[in-house]
């Protein structure tokens, strides 16, 4: 009967700590941005790497991708403002990815960054491997900003003008040397004609 009784607190302090950790919302400060969907936060002494939850933004790091410059901008602003970081896991989700990074729903003065993301643009709703809890409302921003063509639903990647701009410089820069070296070679051509025609005319 004693054994019972340890095996049943067990379980129950088990569950517990599982219901806690799922629904408990735990202020963070931001120690480091990485990209758009990822940042190091300090969660009371610990330091941890955090995946936002449902969302994929453009790769910025090691491999760039367009608008991955401005989801990270947008996304380290947010953060760098922010009087007020709250992460709050979610019941229906992993406590961790396979790359070891938290996941977890990200709040900037009591606003969801998730959704601010996905709203501007920036953000496509991902990784969905359970029925989490804020799931409608991104779907609901992503419908929206794909009909709005925001950013990487349609709009031109800023960076491609830039890159635009370049080639066009670039290409009247050679285009100009051409010309010129052209021109210095028919002289040169000319010159030699000449040359050989006053000899010719010597020798007759």
């Amino acid at each position: 009967m004693k054994k019972r009784t340890i095996f049943l607190l067990f379980i129950f302090l088990f569950l517990s700590i599982k219901t806690v950790y799922a629904k408990e919302k735990t202020d963070v400060t931001l120690l480091k941005c990485v990209d758009g969907d990822t940042a190091w936060f300090k969660m009371e002494k610990e330091e941890i790497k955090v995946r936002f939850l449902a969302i994929d933004t453009p790769e910025s790091t090691n491999k760039k991708e367009p608008f991955g410059k401005e989801a990270s901008e947008f996304t380290c602003k947010k953060l760098t403002n922010a009087k007020k970081i709250v992460l709050e896991w979610d019941l229906n989700s992993e406590e961790k990815d396979k790359y070891d990074r938290y996941l977890a729903w990200i709040f900037v003065d009591d606003v969801l960054l998730q959704d601010l993301l996905v709203k501007e643009g920036y953000a496509e709703v991902a990784y969905l491997y359970g029925d989490y809890k804020y799931t409608d409302l991104l779907k609901e921003s992503e419908s929206i900003a794909k009909r709005e063509g925001k950013n990487i639903w349609g709009q031109e990647d800023p960076t491609n003008y830039t890159l635009l701009f370049v080639g066009i410089i670039l290409l009247i820069i050679i285009c100009l040397i051409s010309t010129k070296y052209r021109k210095k070679v028919t002289k040169e051509l000319e010159k030699y004609a000449k040359k050989e025609i006053k000899k010719r005319i010597k020798n007759l």
